[in-house]
C-alpha cells in the first residue's frame, strides 16, 4: 500500500528494481494478466500495476459518486512514481486507463518516457466525436436488455461479467474459465468499507462504472499534437467498445505514434497477442 494524494493505492511490482520502469494502468491490477507481467519483467523490465481510487484494495470510498476527477488519477499515476523514485516510466494504458495515460503524457510529460496506448479512445466518458465510431449497437442491445447480476453474489457477478466478457471479445476466440477466473479474482480482492454499499463497489471494480460518475474536466484530443513521448497504440480490430477507428485517430493525431492492429480480437488482452504488447512494452 503506498499513500499518494491522501490515499493509498495498492501496488504490485515484478522485475528487478534497477531495470527500466513500466507503469501500467487499468481499472484494477488485473486488468494486466499476471503471467504477462512475469514475461515484461523478464524482459528485463521493472513493471508496476496497481488498483485506482475506488477499486480493488486501494482506498474506497464510494464509487458511485467518486469525490475526484479524472485529473486526480492522473495526479495519482505522477505521485505514484515519484513515491516509487522513478523519475520517468514507459506509461501504458489499457481502456479507460489509456484516459489517464493520454492525460499523464500531456500534463506530466517529464513522467513518460514512451506510451502504449491499449483499447482505448481520445474522447472521455459521454458521446463520442462525429469522426469517431461509438459503442457497437449490438453490444450496447445487449448491455441495456441483460438482466443485472446480484452485484453482492460472487456466482451472480462471476456469471454476468464471464457473459459481458464474450460479447467483449474478438472473432479469434474466448475464454470462459479465464474470463470467469479473472471475475472471481476481481470479486474476492474488492474492498467493501464500513457505511459503503457493496453492490456498488464490486459494481464498479467489475465495469469501471466510477468513471461514468466523474468529472472528466476539458477535453484533451485537440492537444494530442503535444505528446512528444514515442507513442505506440494497439487496438483490436472486433474491439466492439472502443471500435479500432479510436485508435486509429489516437495514431494519427500523435506525431510519430505506430499503429498495431491486432486482427480477431475486441476489447481484451488474450495470450494469443501478448507478445506484441510484450515487444511494444520492452522496446528502449
Amino acid at each position: 500500500m503506498v499513500p499518494v494524494n491522501g490515499v493509498e493505492l495498492c501496488v504490485q511490482t515484478f522485475g528487478e528494481p534497477t531495470a527500466p520502469p513500466v507503469l501500467l494502468i487499468g481499472n484494477t491490477l488485473l486488468t494486466w494478466p499476471d503471467e504477462l507481467c512475469e514475461r515484461l519483467a523478464r524482459t528485463p523490465r521493472r513493471v508496476v500495476r496497481y488498483d485506482l481510487r475506488d477499486t480493488g484494495r486501494s482506498t474506497t470510498i464510494d464509487p458511485g459518486t467518486p469525490g475526484y476527477t479524472l485529473r486526480d488519477l492522473v495526479a495519482d499515476a505522477a505521485g505514484l512514481l515519484a513515491a516509487l523514485g522513478l523519475p520517468r516510466a514507459h506509461v501504458a494504458g489499457f481502456g479507460v486507463g489509456g484516459w489517464i495515460a493520454q492525460l499523464l503524457a500531456l500534463d506530466h510529460p517529464d513522467r513518460v518516457a514512451a506510451l502504449t496506448l491499449i483499447a482505448t479512445r481520445p474522447n472521455p466518458p459521454g458521446p463520442v466525436d462525429a469522426d469517431l465510431p461509438e459503442h457497437d449497437p449490438e453490444l450496447m442491445r445487449f448491455i441495456i436488455s441483460a438482466p443485472q447480476p446480484d452485484w453482492t453474489d460472487r456466482a451472480s457477478v462471476v456469471a454476468a461479467m464471464a457473459d459481458k466478457a464474450r460479447h467483449m471479445a474478438g472473432r479469434a476466440g474466448f475464454d470462459e474459465a479465464a474470463a470467469r477466473e479473472r471475475a472471481g479474482r476481481i470479486f474476492d480482492r474488492a474492498v467493501v468499507p464500513l457505511g459503503a454499499d457493496p453492490a456498488t463497489v464490486h459494481r464498479s471494480n467489475q465495469l469501471a462504472s466510477a468513471f461514468a460518475a466523474m468529472d472528466s474536466g476539458d477535453r484533451w484530443r485537440e492537444r494530442l499534437g503535444g505528446i512528444g513521448a514515442p507513442t505506440v497504440v494497439i487496438h483490436g480490430e472486433d474491439d466492439p467498445f472502443f471500435p479500432i477507428g479510436n485508435g486509429q485517430a489516437l495514431a494519427r493525431e500523435i506525431p510519430g505514434a505506430e499503429l498495431i492492429r491486432l486482427p480477431g480480437t475486441g476489447q481484451e488482452l488474450p495470450p494469443r497477442v501478448w507478445d506484441k504488447v510484450i515487444a511494444a512494452l520492452a522496446r528502449p
